[in-house]
């Protein structure tokens, strides 16, 4: 045998791939175009039918449009923030006894160990700007037990120190007790980012919501 041969055989062996490959380019180029074939009939179909439905459609002219874009839709986790506000709601406890935590005044003020009388006096003067507020009014215990949790969780992740909360003051309850004004009171001692709350002033609510002071 021949030095020739072998080469000979080797070429042969490269044409035949290159002439495979070839002959699965063009079926490929078959497939799409008979794809695109298909298409052209479906979208023809289609519109036979929409004029045959609603009449003839006429194409607007291309001249003079102007495509927007659609803005971005933010993504925002609703289930995960929901799943996580339950979670930490049914941590407050209901059945805390705060009587020895809260200040023995009409209004039963709360300021954490470490922060002095001044500050209640300041949040009472409205020293903070009320930065958000949450109303709970309609609302029955367990729904504003969640809504005050996440509320308190968004405003400290938001870096916000100063917040209102309306309990409402019960005038149309039986008794004219507020049935939230007791136990807002009691969930917001077990919130560590609450540092203290007051009774707001007459302009904010008065004895019907909180001022709650976050931490800085």
């Amino acid at each position: 045998m021949s030095r020739r041969e072998p080469l000979r055989d080797q070429l042969g062996a490269v044409k035949a791939v290159l002439a495979q490959r070839a002959r699965e380019a063009q079926r490929l180029r078959e497939l799409r175009a008979e794809a695109d074939r298909r298409e052209r009939e479906q979208r023809e179909v289609f519109a036979r039918e929409l004029a045959r439905t609603i009449g003839p459609v006429q194409r607007l002219p291309e001249r003079g449009r102007t495509l927007r874009a659609r803005p971005p839709v933010e993504a925002i986790p609703r289930q995960r923030i929901a799943d996580e506000a339950r979670a930490l709601a049914s941590t407050l406890s209901d059945d805390l006894d705060v009587s020895t935590l809260l200040d023995t005044d009409d209004a039963l003020a709360f300021r954490r160990d470490g922060i002095g009388v001044d500050v209640l006096r300041r949040l009472r003067r409205g020293h903070w700007s009320v930065q958000r507020h949450l109303d709970l009014h309609g609302m029955t215990r367990e729904v504003a037990r969640e809504a005050l949790a996440a509320f308190i969780r968004q405003a400290a992740r938001d870096g916000l120190r100063c917040v209102r909360v309306v309990h409402g003051k019960g005038n149309g309850s039986p008794g004219r007790e507020s049935v939230l004004k007791a136990k807002v009171r009691v969930w917001l001692v077990q919130k560590a980012d609450v540092i203290a709350f007051a009774a707001a002033a007459a302009p904010d609510g008065g004895h019907g919501a909180l001022l709650v002071l976050l931490r800085g």
